[in-house]
């Protein structure tokens, strides 16, 4: 079995304290050494090795955990977009417009515009992401994404309870007892988790309820999309049900706040929306100093934040949410992972998968510092290998 060193790191971010410095574990002039795609040590510069990848005394962290995404979606919203920038507000109605052209898209185009999707996000750093349905709101069309999904990732999640689609309108209750019977039935097979949009103009805390029970009963995790447009019941009811992550959190009161911080459910935040949605901004530190465990997402989609970026939602969630970088890198590395109950990514430590980013850079902090340049030099993804987007300097 041949072995990779990247050697000649400068400063490696591991999200292990036991490992390094300081709640990121950071390893000055060190080495990771990888077999098998995994992890095998971290040692000082100059590691031996059958191969060796130099760092040139750069930054290296661990692959970004992208644990909100809605990757597979047909269509454009840029006219949506384009009028909320000129005072429009944000309606979660606009979800039907990407509906009505995934269903019309056949299987090759969705896979071939998630892919590049994906490169994207790779090329951004994100070496694992979570993928949602929600775009099909039929149980065929559900029963699809969830399966394209299953080709892209290991964490598929079933939304079908994203919107209410034309076809029920005024028939909420029907359209549920679709979501938690036959649509379930169908997906839950390809997917690990199911959602639903818990917010006005979506589902009802009580009809939420039963679209979450319905997929616990099935086997699978939970999440919620929670308290985005305005003060609601989402988060407590992700903590109740004991959800993995509840996302969005733009507006927190007290008690969901306390409610969070007593549990084990992920606060997960997406800052591109709020920037894309002209929504205020949460406030995590509020959250983090009231011990809330908090992620960091892209909530790639096509009407409220059409990015891969996740340096851009770090350097959002610095400038406007009140985090510091090194809270803002651990969310969308350890905290992702947490959201996903994962233990094996978004951390360098033996045993774990060898995902990891080398920046353009000598520590986190230039994600902020430069926002908007492509700081990530090259990326290690397990059976993919060595991702390479170089700089022209050497």
């Amino acid at each position: 079995m041949s072995s990779l060193a990247i050697d000649d790191i400068g400063l490696l971010i591991t999200n292990d304290p036991e490992i390094g410095e300081g709640p990121l574990g950071i390893v000055r002039d060190a080495a990771l050494v990888i077999e098998d795609e995994t992890v095998v040590a971290i040692e000082r510069a100059g590691a031996d090795a059958d191969e060796h990848l130099d760092a040139g005394g750069r930054c290296v962290l661990p692959g970004f955990v992208d644990s909100h995404t809605h990757l597979i979606f047909a269509g454009d919203r840029a006219e949506e977009f384009a009028a909320r920038m000129a005072g429009a507000p944000y309606e979660a109605g606009g979800i039907a417009v990407t509906t009505e052209a995934t269903r019309a898209a056949p299987d090759d185009e969705l896979l071939a515009l998630a892919r590049a999707r994906q490169a994207e996000a790779l090329a951004a750093g994100i070496t694992h992401q979570e993928i949602k349905s929600g775009y099909g709101l039929t149980v065929d069309s559900e029963a699809r994404l969830c399966r394209l999904a299953g080709e892209l990732t290991d964490d598929v999640t079933f939304l079908g309870a994203h919107l209410l689609p034309p076809e029920y309108k005024g028939r909420a209750d029907e359209y549920v007892e679709l979501v938690c019977g036959p649509m379930l039935e169908a997906c839950a097979p390809h997917c690990s988790w199911v959602d639903v949009f818990c917010e006005r103009g979506a589902f009802d805390p009580e009809q939420s309820r039963t679209v979450l029970a319905a997929g616990r009963e099935a086997g699978l995790g939970l999440r919620v999309h929670g308290n985005q447009l305005g003060p609601g019941e989402g988060v407590r009811l992700a903590v109740e049900m004991g959800a993995a992550s509840v996302d969005h959190c733009t507006y927190l009161s007290d008690d969901d706040i306390e409610a969070l911080a007593a549990s084990e459910t992920v606060a997960t935040f997406l800052p591109a929306t709020d920037f894309s949605t002209r929504q205020p901004y949460p406030d995590a530190r509020r959250a983090i100093d009231a011990g809330v465990s908090v992620a960091i997402a892209t909530n790639t989609n096509p009407g409220s934040s059409y990015t891969t970026s996740m340096p851009f939602c770090i350097a959002l969630a610095v400038r406007e949410m009140g985090m510091t970088i090194e809270e803002a890198v651990a969310a969308a590395t350890a905290g992702g992972a947490r959201a996903l109950g994962r233990d094996d990514v978004g951390r360098l430590a033996p045993g774990v998968r060898a995902d990891c980013a080398i920046l353009d850079a000598p520590s986190p902090a230039h994600l902020v510092y430069r926002p908007g340049v492509p700081l990530v030099r090259q990326v290690v993804k397990g059976a993919g290998g060595v991702s390479d987007r170089r700089s022209s300097a050497a």
